[in-house]
């Protein structure tokens, strides 16, 4: 009794420390660059809220929390995702992992991210026009991340693993004038950087039920700037709760699973945060997914629905559906196909 009432206990005190700590903290905004890395691509994770950190999500936890790869049941599994994000940009994302020897030398992963912005206009400052400026070719924003990571379980309740990844991200090029405007001197300056970040975290199994503590760090990395003005990736610190409730009501409940999670989330650039997510499954075939995200601008409510189909032993094809309304930016999907064996 005592360790149920802590494990209702804990998420009402993290819950009430970040919402009154989000209103008396110094407002934090544009702290940080390459946001790319910071939205998530996979499916199940949107559809519950992003509150994934302690949620086996297989080679797909490479994006999330590295350590939860080292609970890997299948030689090897693949994921692919894309999300079709707000002003139309697209963003895909895949994964492979590998378990060989059932987790003896733990486990070892590739993940590759990309971002598809668009064709953009260019222009240049030109005073001899009427109208300030003149045209220049169009150009194609892009950006991607490739990581490496691995992961163990030390014990059999506790996890660690992470990820080095390389980040590339370019914004074109730049048409600047050369001493005075009025002489119409120019010069072209390429805007690109490139930065290796890591990722690392940790999975706890309590002991009690399925109750499982996490925590992880993303994005850690140096400094990087595109001409003058340096800036950070979009470091965040998390931490995570989440249980199946049906084990509180003992056995007999095979056929049904519901799992709760929250996620606290100390951003680099903003104000404390709170995600919450939902997912049930009949039979380990049909899931039904929601999510609610605390303190943030535009979006709040998440929505889901997963199939999954068992091929043999220890071989699985899972597809994922998000949608997340986003206020004056319309609604994002997500959809992502998972296969491992």
């Amino acid at each position: 009794m005592r360790k149920m009432i802590l494990v209702l206990f804990i998420p009402c005190l993290v819950f009430q420390f970040f919402a009154s700590y989000s209103y008396t903290a110094e407002k934090k905004l544009a702290q940080t660059g390459l946001q790319f890395l910071s939205i998530p691509t996979d499916a199940r994770v949107a559809a519950m809220g992003e509150a994934f950190t302690t949620v086996p999500g297989q080679s797909s936890s490479m994006f999330f929390n590295p350590a939860n790869m080292a609970l890997m049941n299948s030689f090897v599994d693949f994921s692919i995702s894309q999300n079709n994000w707000i002003f139309d940009i697209n963003q895909y994302a895949g994964s492979i992992a590998f378990n060989p020897a059932r987790g003896l030398y733990g486990s070892f992963g590739i993940s590759v991210l990309s971002v598809d912005y668009g064709e953009f206009y260019g222009t240049v400052v030109d005073p001899t026009l009427e109208k300030g400026y003149r045209n220049t070719e169009n150009f194609a924003p892009s950006a991607f991340a490739i990581g490496f990571g691995y992961a163990k379980s030390l014990t059999d309740r506790f996890s660690v693993g992470g990820q080095a990844k390389y980040v590339y991200q370019e914004l074109g090029s730049s048409t600047l004038p050369v001493g005075d405007i009025k002489d119409g001197v120019t010069k072209s300056v390429d805007n690109k950087v490139d930065v290796i970040a890591f990722d690392f975290g940790t999975i706890y199994k309590t002991g009690f039920k399925s109750l499982v503590f996490g925590m992880n760090v993303r994005n850690f990395s140096q400094e990087v700037k595109y001409q003058t003005e340096g800036f950070q990736l979009p470091l965040t610190f998390t931490i995570g709760i989440s249980m199946n409730v049906f084990d509180l009501f003992g056995e007999g409940h095979e056929m049904h699973s519901l799992l709760i999670s929250m996620d606290a989330l100390h951003p680099r650039a903003y104000s404390e945060r709170l995600n919450f997510g939902g997912e049930y499954w009949f039979k380990q075939m049909f899931a039904l997914r929601c999510g609610y995200n605390y303190n943030y601008d535009e979006r709040n409510l998440t929505a889901g629905l997963g199939f999954q189909l068992e091929l043999g032993t220890d071989r699985m094809l899972q597809i994922d559906y998000a949608y997340t309304p986003f206020g004056l930016f319309g609604n994002v999907q997500r959809m992502s196909f998972r296969f491992s064996l």
